[in-house]
């Protein structure tokens, strides 16, 4: 149904039809943007779905190790092997443009670049599956740090599909319905318009040509004798 603001005007029509044609242009580069996001989405998802497999299994396999290495060690002796940190990790953002979305990527410094300096204790009063322990969990470290990665990614994608997907259906059930709608009604009332003015004109045309053909009729009376000469 048309808006009762519209006005039927040559103006108004030209300024809908150039609204609607923006939105289908609109429309189709949306549609093509919440497919690719989709296409991107998927990708990512699967990544996702395989790295969080893989950072729970050395997760599983971190825990298998702290387990046995507290069986063979005092309990004591195993806190305070691991009261003091050896190795500083320090995490960086940057972000990365996909599609209109800013992905994080996360960027990791160690205080040294060597990956065995992760034991914070002597190798004299602690066993060998506590070393195992803390490799086993300094391994999957940067597993996990991608998975967080993957993960945020993977939430932003999905906000922006959505936004993206309210977006087409707007335009596509909303925005340019109403400016079809819109401009049937305006075509319609300038054709009555159209035909009201000829019918009008045409009115007017056989009053003059009546008149005129009147005023001769009485012209040619004026003129006739009334013994019949001119």
């Amino acid at each position: 149904m048309a808006s009762s603001q519209i006005i039927p005007t040559r103006m108004e029509l030209s300024r809908i039809k150039h609204k609607l044609q923006i939105a289908r242009k609109g429309h189709k580069l949306l549609k093509d943007k919440r497919d690719e996001l989709m296409r991107q989405f998927m990708i990512m998802v699967r990544k996702n779905m395989e790295l969080r497999k893989k950072v729970e299994a050395g997760i599983r396999a971190a825990n298998t190790d702290f387990v046995i290495a507290k069986a063979g060690m005092d309990e004591y002796a195993l806190n305070t092997a691991l009261m003091a940190p050896k190795q500083k990790v320090s995490l960086e953002m940057h972000r990365k443009n996909v599609m209109s979305v800013n992905i994080p990527q996360f960027e990791v410094k160690t205080r040294t670049a060597d990956p065995n300096d992760i034991y914070s204790y002597g190798f004299a009063f602690t066993s060998g599956d506590l070393d195992m322990a803390v490799k086993s969990l300094a391994d999957v470290l940067p597993d996990m740090l991608e998975l967080a990665e993957k993960e945020k990614a993977c939430q932003l994608m999905a906000d922006e599909i959505e936004k993206t997907r309210r977006r087409v259906n707007a335009l596509e059930y909303v925005v340019i319905p109403e400016c079809e709608t819109n401009i049937k009604y305006i075509s319609m009332k300038l054709e009555e318009n159209d035909r009201d003015t000829k019918t009008r004109l045409m009115k007017m045309k056989d009053l003059v040509l009546e008149d005129a053909h009147h005023y001769e009729e009485r012209e040619e009376t004026r003129g006739a004798d009334p013994s019949g000469r001119v």
